[in-house]
C-alpha cells in the first residue's frame, strides 16, 4: 500500500476542508475541535424580508458547515488511523482496502465488498 501517497492526499484534503469551513463558519471558542456557522447580526436589516433573509443564510452556512466538518472529521479519523498503522484495513473483514477504492476515498474504512 501507498501509505505516503495517501496520507499526502488526505493532508490536502484536510487543509481544503479547513478553508472551505472558515468561509463559512469559526472555529468555536467554548469547544475546541468544533467549529460554528458564523453569526449573523439581527436588527439592522430595514424590513423582515431582510432579516429573514439573513436568518436564512445562516441556516444555510450552519447546514454546509455540518457537511464539511463531517468530512473533517472523517479525514482526521483517517490521519490518526495511518498513525496507528492500522490505515487501509477493512473495518468488516480486516482485509487491505482496494487501491482504487481509496483513490476515490482516501478516508474510506471498508473495502468494496463491504460498501
Amino acid at each position: 500500500m501507498r501509505t505516503v501517497h495517501f496520507r499526502k492526499k488526505l493532508e490536502a484534503e484536510k487543509e481544503k476542508l479547513e478553508s472551505e469551513m472558515g468561509s463559512v463558519g469559526r472555529k468555536n471558542p467554548v469547544v475546541p475541535g468544533d467549529w460554528e456557522a458564523i453569526p449573523s447580526e439581527i436588527g439592522n436589516e430595514a424590513d423582515l424580508a431582510d432579516q429573514a433573509d439573513v436568518v436564512m443564510s445562516r441556516a444555510n452556512n450552519a447546514a454546509i458547515l455540518a457537511d464539511l466538518e463531517a468530512r473533517y472529521d472523517t479525514v482526521l479519523d483517517a490521519l490518526a488511523r495511518i498513525e496507528k498503522k492500522m490505515y487501509g484495513k477493512c473495518e468488516v473483514c480486516h482485509k487491505e482496502i482496494e487501491d482504487a477504492r481509496l483513490e476515490a476515498d482516501s478516508a474510506a474504512t471498508t473495502c468494496t465488498k463491504h460498501l
